[in-house]
């Protein structure tokens, strides 16, 4: 454990330096329908023998420029697939999709995976389909459970309605988790020899199981985001690696959880610190597929209650005349600049983390059609129609996973708290570090800002204005805010090709 900590202290750390750089029961595909338990095993997990110097040589060893001088070996590439089939399986093992699990059995099995692993995966397995009741691990009967989750998302629609908290992404989450839960319709479900699955199922598997819709979403917000005002007050990105803070204080409380989440696990779980939704799912569905359901419903949770959660926070952390700071106007920033900033953010991803190019490399995709005006039709489509689907679907997939036998578990449930956890701690880092900069900078700066840097975009930028504006009318700090806003969009991006490079 003593080791544990360190590496998670060496991501916290490197992740800053890089910022600133820049279900079926026993008869279908079980055992009981003839299919043999999996017959692979793995390597015990990495982390228990990593140090931090080796932690430093592993993170050096996944940049880009050393990868150009040394590529990849054939064994290092065998190593790769060999740990993409071990954690699929286990995935598929905890989702009660057998015979898929089976497949990628063969394949770890195939690529050498050794024998105590196996035997520890068997065992899950036989644990897995010979249980009482496989298809329901709820705290409450299962159809007490199912009304209560109804209830839930009836309430998440009435947030989205009547509050208009985020109605993008409460509606579709909240109208998911009602169609989840209706008993017998099996529209999240997993499908049975000779019947189709829920349409929800699909939803997810295709979008959010692949990793498909984070990148898609990023490719949209990166077309609608203006990195004009981080362009136009630098300093101001510090907030939003200050913001990913939170992530590493998750990280350490998951592992402290007596042995129930390993690093990869403790990783997946603290990424919801950075209240962004693509990015826990990006990074979850590579590190902890088993957990990518929880994962992403307290992440997109956590998103769409910013407006809850924040402003408590920031009365708390800030005098009423620290909110009543007013900020000078922002300079004006040329088209040049905004055309070589993403590709110049895409260039250091490329040689410093390529882990994170595929977020990032959309996000700065995105971005460069807006800002270049001469792909205006893709541009637009990225904007409007694209984004606008994948939003209905990607909500209806997070939605499908507050069904009762998935949310209501000690597991899921612990999930939501570290998340929550998480999501405090980068607002409050972020805050406290605004008002240290403030101590110290020539031009004054309103500690409200840094909370926007958790990047929940626009939303937390929109709640630090709002918060300005009740303590002075004439404090407009909307543009002040996207600075560290985008920031931690793009922190939280690094933060995660940290993770994946170093735990992956």
């Amino acid at each position: 454990m003593h080791k544990t900590k360190k590496i998670v202290w060496l991501i916290a750390l490197a992740s800053m330096l890089a910022s600133g750089l820049a279900s079926a029961g026993p008869g279908c595909g079980d055992s009981a329908c003839g299919v043999p338990a999996p017959q692979f095993e793995t390597e015990e997990p990495a982390e228990q023998g990593i140090s931090i110097s080796g932690g430093f040589s592993k993170l050096w060893k996944q940049t880009g420029i050393y990868r150009f001088i040394h590529p990849k070996t054939v064994q290092e590439k065998k190593a790769e697939k060999l740990n993409a089939a071990i954690k699929t399986v286990e995935a598929k093992i905890c989702a009660g999709e057998f015979r898929e699990a089976e497949i990628y059995a063969g394949i770890a099995n195939n690529l050498g995976a050794d024998r105590d692993t196996r035997r520890r995966l068997r065992d899950t397995y036989t644990a897995k389909v010979n249980e009482g009741d496989p298809t329901y691990e709820g705290l409450l009967p299962e159809g007490l459970g199912q009304f209560v989750m109804i209830l839930v998302g009836l309430g998440l629609i009435y947030l989205a309605v009547a509050k208009k908290f985020e109605p993008l992404l409460l509606l579709p989450i909240g109208f998911g988790a009602i169609l989840a839960n209706i008993p017998a319709a099996g529209i999240a479900s997993v499908g049975i020899p000779g019947q189709p699955a829920g349409f929800l199922y699909y939803f997810y598997t295709v979008g959010v199981q692949s990793g498909v819709f984070p990148l898609l979403i990023f490719l949209g917000v990166g077309a609608m985001t203006d990195f004009g005002p981080l362009l136009a007050n630098p300093k101001t990105a510090l907030l939003g690696a200050a913001a990913q803070f939170g992530i590493f204080i998750a990280m350490l409380g998951a592992l402290s959880m007596g042995g129930l989440f390993t690093l990869q696990d403790a990783a997946s779980i603290g990424i919801i610190g950075g209240a962004d939704g693509p990015t826990a799912i990006f990074l979850s569905s590579r590190l902890s597929p088993n957990l990518l359901g929880a994962i992403a419903v307290a992440a997109y949770s956590y998103m769409a209650l910013v407006p809850i959660i924040q402003p408590p926070i920031m009365r708390l952390l800030t005098t009423q005349a620290e909110r009543s700071i007013e900020m000078k106007q922002l300079r004006h920033v040329t088209k040049t600049e905004k055309i070589v900033f993403p590709l110049m953010v895409l260039v250091l991803c490329i040689l410093f983390l390529p882990s994170a190019t595929p977020l990032i490399g959309m996000l700065m995709l995105g971005n460069l059609m807006k800002e270049s005006c001469v792909v205006d039709r893709l541009s637009d489509t990225a904007q409007n129609a694209m984004i606008n689907i994948v939003t209905i679907m990607l909500g209806l997939a997070v939605g499908s996973k507050l069904a009762a036998e998935k949310f209501l578990n000690v597991q899921t449930l612990g999930i939501l708290a570290l998340g929550l956890g998480a999501f405090v701690i980068g607002t409050a880092s972020g805050i406290l570090l605004a008002k240290l900069m403030n101590r110290f900078s020539k031009d004054p700066i309103n500690p409200l800002i840094g909370s926007a840097g958790v990047s929940a975009v626009p939303m937390a930028a929109r709640v630090a204005n709002k918060v300005g504006l009740e303590e002075n009318p004439n404090n407009f700090l909307l543009m002040h805010a996207m600075g560290p806003n985008v920031a931690g969009v793009i922190g939280s991006a690094v933060a995660a090709g940290v993770l994946l490079a170093l735990c992956g």
